[in-house]
């Protein structure tokens, strides 16, 4: 289910944001950071309102928010699965489990299932090098992912 929030709306809350946390040092990672936990994403509408408020170009902000791969342009499921995609993990299977992945849920890495349950991401390292192929479910580390965990993993969040 997407709740549809007016782009009025976007630009009076994405202002409070900025104005609780411009005063801090380096900003603008916060402040998108406090974006995409408050509408789930980082919608374009709040783009020039952030770049307007930090007296920076909508090129600089569109630059940040597009190369850091944490951060959405559109809505994510209710569950995030990430998998490492990192050399590491790769050597270790990465690329076997990535698969097996897409397949049970049916979807590639940056697409949510139909239902809205799952959205699975690529990410470049979660720190468990020595675990690979690693994993994070809704902010919960997993290494040394074989089929079995993630059928698992896929289970838990598509019941």
């Amino acid at each position: 289910m997407t709740i549809h929030i007016a782009e009025g709306d976007i630009a009076v809350r994405t202002r409070a944001i900025v104005a609780d946390l411009r005063f801090l040092e380096g900003p603008l990672l916060p402040i998108l950071h406090e974006v995409q936990r408050e509408f789930g994403y980082v919608p374009q509408e709040a783009l020039p309102v952030i770049a307007e408020e930090l007296n920076l170009s909508r090129a600089e902000v569109h630059g940040v928010v597009t190369f850091y791969h944490d951060y959405r342009d559109h809505p994510a499921g209710r569950h995030v699965l990430k998998l490492c995609r990192a050399e590491a993990c790769q050597s270790m299977g990465g690329d076997v489990l990535a698969e097996r992945v897409k397949t049970l849920l049916g979807i590639d890495f940056h697409q949510t299932t139909l239902d809205g349950a799952v959205t699975l991401e690529p990410v470049y390292c979660l720190g468990l090098c020595a675990c690979g192929p690693s994993a994070m479910l809704d902010g919960e580390v997993y290494g040394r992912v074989d089929d079995q965990l993630a059928a698992e993993l896929v289970a838990e969040v598509c019941r």
